[in-house]
């Protein structure tokens, strides 16, 4: 199955599901909301893999895949319904790692900082930094892009590589719609600053998350037996786009307003339109994820 112009309406996974070996799903407005699970979406990569299919979580966390299972325990989303967790958390990890020996100045929450554990990190301030590791907004209930535009200002008078650890512009927090990592990222960039993006929609957390997922089967996996799931089109759908996959685009996530979901269900036609002016245009969409 290859993208089309005008993209396949499903009710739900299971009229895909035959077409592939593995899904690799996001998690943030497809599993979870940030607030609980959905627990169709669990149900339906759990009778995936009951299918032999193999299902690794693509999240742009900036949290290595360990720290979110634990976190996707708490939210109740069943370890049946995933192989394996791949992060930008992990990818960041990778990306400090080769420079072990240079000082790192942190943007993010205190609850990001396990992206360090077990790593001989040395901090200090952007005057002494080496590079700079963005994991998102001290506070994203109230701060903007503005509040850090003198701290990118100093950061691009002295040319520091920003590495940044959760590519997503906004995510959904239960009701509410939150920056993320990446509009920092994106500012910094549009004033001539250099950015590694850890995550999706680039190429490196896929080439990862397939090589892993073949591992666990034992063999390769083609691309053309691999479905990407998730909610955003500049991430999620872009990046399996760009990476030669298929994608199945969840409808009723941070898109839903802008697909009128606020006012009722989904209309086909109405979400089809919306999908064929977008850059990226998924295989399929649905509702949200179910069987």
């Amino acid at each position: 199955m290859t993208a089309l112009t005008r993209p396949l309406h499903v009710e739900g996974l299971q009229p895909l599901a035959d077409n592939y070996d593995l899904i690799l799903c996001d998690v943030w407005g497809v599993l979870h909301n940030g607030v609980k699970a959905y627990e169709a979406a669990g149900d339906a990569l759990t009778r995936f893999r009951d299918k032999g299919g193999k299902v690794v979580l693509v999240s742009n966390a900036p949290r290595p895949g360990a720290s979110v299972g634990t976190q996707l325990d708490g939210f109740q989303v069943p370890r049946t319904a995933y192989d394996a967790i791949v992060t930008s958390g992990d990818l960041t990890r990778l990306a400090i790692q080769e420079r072990i020996d240079r000082i790192v100045h942190h943007i993010g929450p205190p609850r990001d900082m396990p992206l360090y554990n077990g790593l001989d990190v040395r901090f200090g301030s952007l005057a002494e930094a080496d590079y700079v590791v963005c994991s998102g907004f001290d506070n994203d209930e109230e701060e903007t892009v503005e509040d850090y535009r003198p701290q990118l200002e100093a950061m691009r008078d002295r040319n520091l590589l920003m590495v940044c650890a959760n590519p997503d512009l906004i995510v959904e927090r239960g009701h509410m719609i939150l920056p993320c990592a990446g509009t920092i990222a994106l500012a910094y960039e549009e004033m001539g600053g250099e950015v590694f993006y850890a995550g999706k929609p680039h190429h490196p957390v896929y080439e990862r998350a397939l090589a892993v997922a073949s591992d666990l089967a034992g063999r390769p996996i083609p691309k053309e037996r691999v479905l990407a799931v998730g909610d955003a089109i500049r991430t999620d759908i872009a990046g399996a786009v760009g990476f030669g996959i298929d994608a199945l685009m969840i409808a009723r996530g941070i898109h839903a307003e802008e697909l009128g979901l606020h006012r009722g269900d989904l209309v086909s036609d109405h979400a089809q339109d919306w999908v064929s002016r977008q850059a990226a245009r998924p295989t399929a969409f649905t509702d949200v994820l179910s069987w």
